[in-house]
């Protein structure tokens, strides 16, 4: 007779074990296993949503009519303690000064600035007083104010760190501010007074070429976008001579090369021999490099100086929040720079946040729209995608983007390469590079993408965009 043989292990209550356990029992079992998942995977909006051009030539010309440009770009400075000095160099960004390289006369310039404090709610420039002074903001935000038509002041725009004032007290006619410049934060601001400027010229023979030079160019009629007039008649009668016109195109179109995002994989034979059942170690291998070279690419489209988006904007499409969150008032601004047809707005998590708790403190709330089954929210129908690509600095302060899209809308478009040698997605190759001695096989994976902005209003950003609150 045959007796039970009784387990030697407890159970929980202290009581001998009568079935096998379960650490024995999946000794036999099959494990179901997920594949192998990467935390660092976004949604990638950008690269979802923007068209795709096909660049056979890997570059991409940008033709537009001529524009006839003026100097306004951003001013940098350099800090010894309180101190804050102007770089000489960077006073060629003026309009009056656009193209001058004597640096002698620059830095001469340079030193006649005088450094000056304003507190939160001071008059830098009041609207009808002489503008005798050219202003330089080295630090914080002012806004330009001029009389509304019911009593209040209306505010016409805001300018902060680099950004300038008073150009026309550079002039020889240079006549009365027409707004008036108040500080909306503590600033730093370097004054360069008429006076001083005058003595720089009279002292500076190339300079002096160089003012005269800018007045007697005479000026060429322009569109309200600084294309080079299109002539026409309208709402004659009669038989009137009716004259003739051409559209005019830029001499050197700025053209998108392909940038490309490389690396090499390497898988031992071994593995791919003895253990790619049930899952082939390949093709994960590859398809987790594919995802960490996509998020690369976002943030290269978005961040490279060189076609990044956030460094393609045109200057005259940058703006500032007006109090530092982002507030319905300054999405209603952004969107006021891309208002032909606005398609996407592009913020970082935090900065919708943001967003939502200033709609939430006003008591307003954001509608949501429907993509694809995803529901997105949107501002006066604009859908407002997440985009964790967009920086957020050390002051805790991001940008927000919106664009149009598409070439036929003339926007924002992704430029790739398609139809390459060993093309595993569209702009995306895998190619063998071959085994090496210790057995191990290589795969270059290759990327090649660009963005690029047909016109310069198809793409606005909202800087300086504060989420710490």
């Amino acid at each position: 007779m045959t007796l039970p043989v009784e387990s030697t292990s407890a159970a929980e209550d202290g009581q001998p074990q009568q079935s096998l356990g379960t650490a024995a029992a999946r000794n036999l079992a099959t494990t179901t296993k997920s594949a192998p998942q990467m935390q660092g995977v976004t949604s990638r909006w950008l690269l979802r949503l923007l068209p795709w051009v096909d660049v056979p030539g890997g570059a991409y010309r940008v033709n537009r009519r001529l524009t006839h440009t003026v100097g306004d770009g951003r001013i940098e400075f350099v800090t010894t303690g309180a101190e804050v000095r102007v770089i000489p160099a960077e006073l060629a960004e003026l309009p009056l000064l656009r193209g001058f390289e004597d640096s002698a006369a620059l830095e001469a310039l340079a030193s006649r600035f005088v450094q000056r404090e304003y507190a939160a709610g001071e008059v830098i420039a009041e609207a009808g007083s002489r503008a005798d002074h050219l202003y330089l903001l080295a630090h914080g935000k002012a806004t330009k104010l001029t009389p509304g038509k019911y009593d209040g002041a209306a505010v016409v725009g805001v300018v902060a760190d680099g950004d300038h004032a008073g150009d026309q007290a550079l002039a020889a006619d240079a006549g009365v501010w027409d707004v008036t410049l108040k500080a909306s934060t503590a600033c730093t601001v370097l004054a360069l007074p008429r006076s001083a400027f005058d003595e720089v010229v009279a002292a500076s023979e190339a300079l002096r070429s160089h003012v005269a030079g800018v007045g007697a160019v005479p000026s060429q009629r322009r569109n309200s976008d600084g294309e080079a007039e299109i002539g026409m008649a309208s709402g004659h009668t009669g038989e009137p001579p009716i004259g003739g016109t051409f559209v005019d195109y830029e001499l050197s179109p700025r053209e998108y090369e392909l940038s490309v995002a490389q690396t090499v994989l390497r898988v031992h034979s071994r593995v791919a021999d003895l253990y790619n059942n049930p899952m082939n170690q390949v093709e994960e291998q590859l398809r987790l490099t594919v995802e960490a070279l996509r998020e690369r690419q976002e943030h290269e489209m978005i961040n490279n100086r060189s076609f990044g988006l956030l460094h393609n904007a045109d200057l005259k499409q940058r703006i500032r929040t007006r109090t530092g969150p982002p507030t319905p008032d300054d999405l209603d601004e952004l969107l006021s720079t891309v208002w032909k047809e606005p398609h996407i707005i592009l913020a970082h998590p935090k900065a919708i946040a943001a967003f939502g708790r200033e709609c939430s403190r006003r008591g307003v709330h954001p509608d949501a729209v429907d993509h694809h089954g995803h529901s997105i929210p949107a501002w006066r129908g604009v859908p407002v995608f997440p985009c964790n690509k967009i920086p957020v600095t050390a002051e805790r302060t991001t940008s927000i983007m919106v664009m149009r899209t598409g070439e036929a809308d003339r926007g924002v478009v992704g430029l790739h390469r398609t139809g390459i040698e060993d093309e595993y997605r569209p702009g995306l190759s895998v190619r063998f590079m071959g085994l090496n001695e210790k057995a191990v096989v290589s795969y270059l994976v290759s990327a090649y993408y660009s963005a690029a902005v047909l016109v310069p209003d198809a793409l606005g950003i909202l800087e300086d965009v504060e989420i710490g609150y």
